[in-house]
């Protein structure tokens, strides 16, 4: 399958490099752009439906991490190509999906392109088909604390939570909002084993109340009164780890 790709590179002769060998080597790479700063990557990414960015860390007038974090909600996969090795860590907790140093190794370079190809087929797979879970278990009750003890309420009636600060909206299949007063993680481990995925920083749902899967810009899960939920690039593998 073809991925859209962008590389965002300071140095023209990296940038080069890297096109040469993601042309020779990796023939399912469309490359749409090349942007040697920020800014100028900012531009491509809003322009365009990407599936990968080739992404060196230092940059002039700002990183790679600075990048990231004015695009916002990250929906494409990212591999790190750096001639630094301590960047590794704050990579990783950057969702990235590989990480590569310079100077290039031609089978690391086909073994990255190779893992974000497989990512996208099993999204491409699940476009717009209805989605079976694996399990549809989500027995059990959580109790909600209020102010003069405590609610308890079925998890298998839970749409899906919001995160809202250090509170948590929960949404019933009966159209009822309750507000916790604690946080989505807290949440996320009282259901660790009801069958509910973190799909996005500010969102948990109920997998059993997935109804479809669509692919965009970026993902979504559609639930089954049609609340739409962005899916975050860092968690698409966990969600289609639920289905068949």
């Amino acid at each position: 399958m073809k991925l859209n790709a962008i590389i965002v590179e300071d140095e023209e002769n990296s940038r080069l490099i890297l096109r040469n060998y993601l042309t020779k080597y990796c023939p399912n790479i469309s490359i749409l752009g090349e942007a040697a700063n920020v800014e100028e990557a900012l531009v491509l990414i809003r322009a365009n439906d990407l599936d990968v960015v080739f992404l060196d860390v230092e940059m002039p007038y700002g990183n790679a991490f600075d990048l990231l974090d004015k695009v916002g909600d990250i929906n494409f996969e990212t591999i790190f190509v750096t001639a630094y090795n301590h960047y590794a860590i704050e990579a990783l907790n950057a969702h990235a999906s590989y990480y590569l140093m310079k100077p290039i190794s031609i089978d690391e370079l086909i073994k990255a392109v190779d893992y974000v190809t497989e990512i996208r087929k099993k999204e491409d797979a699940l476009q717009d088909q209805v989605l079976v879970p694996k399990t549809n278990s989500v027995s059990g009750k959580i109790t909600i604390p209020q102010q003069d003890g405590f609610e308890v309420i079925e998890t298998a009636d839970i749409m899906y939570c919001k995160a809202d600060d250090n509170y948590t909206e929960i949404y019933l299949n009966t159209n009822k909002k309750k507000l916790v007063s604690k946080t989505l993680k807290y949440i996320e481990e009282s259901l660790k084993d009801a069958n509910f995925a973190r799909v996005h920083k500010s969102y948990l749902v109920n997998v059993n109340e997935i109804v479809k899967y669509v692919k965009g810009k970026g993902g979504s899960v559609v639930l089954s009164n049609g609340k739409e939920i962005m899916v975050s690039a860092s968690k698409k593998s966990d969600l289609l780890s639920y289905f068949k």
